[in-house]
């Protein structure tokens, strides 16, 4: 498929998307869910740059303002009002990440007296540290397209808080991270770890320190003790793109020598290569699209179109040669799924319709992924 081709795909794509959100045309209110719209600024942005057409530039600002105004506030159902944060009115629009960002979950978050239910915590609303680094992500890719500091400085303030409240300190003495938190960041809805939620943390905050030239050597310090020995190999898609892609983001801070933990990269890339294997050798791309998640597909597939930013980096590194070498193999993969969900027919089954907003703006990531996969 030609540049040209993925470019009115995407266009196409982020039309339906910017639609059915209610961000244009404008609808009240407008539903918002943070991961889909951290993609979504990075996807408004790449068309920006593709076309120079001002209007995508513009709808991804408007997103971010329309983040920060809903998913920066108390939901309407709460009996809370104003900014998560606390903050008054004024210095709310100021600093909106101060108090975080609310996944955008359909239910209102669990209340301290209510018993857990594991199947009905997944539609409960709250924070989860995850979403918030790839907004961080997304707030730098913005400060870079514009040169508007404001952006990336909302990002750091969102590392600092997000790091506050979701890293503690064991009874034993370690460092851990909480998976879930509640709205407002004052108590653990889900005390478990994300597998790679440190890792994410570790390569955002060293993007943000680099880019914005704030110090977060504590925080990276944190992190870096927290992935130490820890176990990153998955065999689910979405993760094995979410290691490709911090793998690629670890390249380019390295090439800007804004990244100390070399080592890292190649317990990334064998996480990473031992997850595909595993993958490639099961069945899932052989069943039909009802038995089959597009997004998690999707994110994998993100991240194998960054790989080739890995490939002037083994050149310079023997160690990483064969590495990058047998992850050049699964590339393919990545234009076995995008044609899959391409296919209307597909499109048709309930795990896509379902999932319908996240899998349009993944799909167009891994379309046209330049922003998104930039630092």
């Amino acid at each position: 498929m030609t540049e040209d081709t993925n470019t009115a795909t995407v266009r196409d794509l982020m039309t339906k998307f910017a639609g059915l959100t209610g961000l244009d045309p404008p609808i009240a209110p407008p539903r918002r869910y943070l991961w889909t719209d951290a993609y979504a600024v990075c996807n408004y942005l790449e068309l920006f740059r593709r076309t120079g057409d001002a209007a995508y530039r513009d709808l991804a600002l408007r997103l971010v303002d329309q983040v920060h105004h809903i998913l920066g506030r108390h939901r309407d159902d709460d009996s809370r009002t104003g900014w998560i944060s606390g903050l008054p009115e004024a210095e709310g629009e100021a600093h909106p990440t101060r108090g975080g960002l609310r996944i955008g979950k359909p239910l209102p978050e669990r209340r301290p007296d209510e018993p857990f239910d594991e199947q009905l915590e997944w539609d409960r609303d709250g924070q989860y540290y995850h979403y918030l680094t790839k907004w961080m992500h997304a707030l730098n890719r913005v400060s870079r397209v514009t040169g508007d500091p404001v952006y990336v400085q909302w990002a750091v303030e969102l590392a600092k808080i997000a790091h506050a409240a979701f890293a503690y300190t064991s009874p034993g003495g370690r460092k851990r991270m909480y998976w879930k938190m509640s709205v407002d960041l004052s108590r653990p809805l889900v005390p478990a770890m994300g597998q790679h939620d440190p890792l994410d943390g570790f390569v955002t905050y060293s993007e943000l320190q680099a880019a914005a030239g704030i110090d977060l050597s504590p925080e990276i310090a944190d992190m870096a003790g927290i992935c130490r020995g820890g176990n990153l190999a998955t065999d689910d898609p979405l993760g094995i793109g979410g290691l490709l892609f911090d793998a690629g983001r670890i390249v380019e801070l390295m090439g800007r020598g804004g990244f100390a933990y070399e080592g890292l990269l190649v317990s990334v890339l064998d996480a990473a290569l031992a997850g595909l294997a595993a993958f490639a050798g099961g069945r899932t791309l052989r069943y039909p699209a009802d038995f089959r998640l597009a997004f998690r597909e999707i994110g994998l597939s993100i991240g194998l179109t960054g790989a080739g930013v890995l490939v002037e980096r083994a050149r310079e590194n023997p160690d990483l040669f064969s590495r990058v070498e047998a992850l050049m193999e699964y590339v393919p993969l990545a234009d076995r799924i995008e044609r899959f969900w391409m296919d209307d027919r597909n499109q048709e089954a309930g795990t896509w319709t379902e999932n319908r907003e996240i899998n349009l703006v993944m799909l167009a990531t891994s379309l046209a992924p330049g922003e998104f996969l930039s630092i």
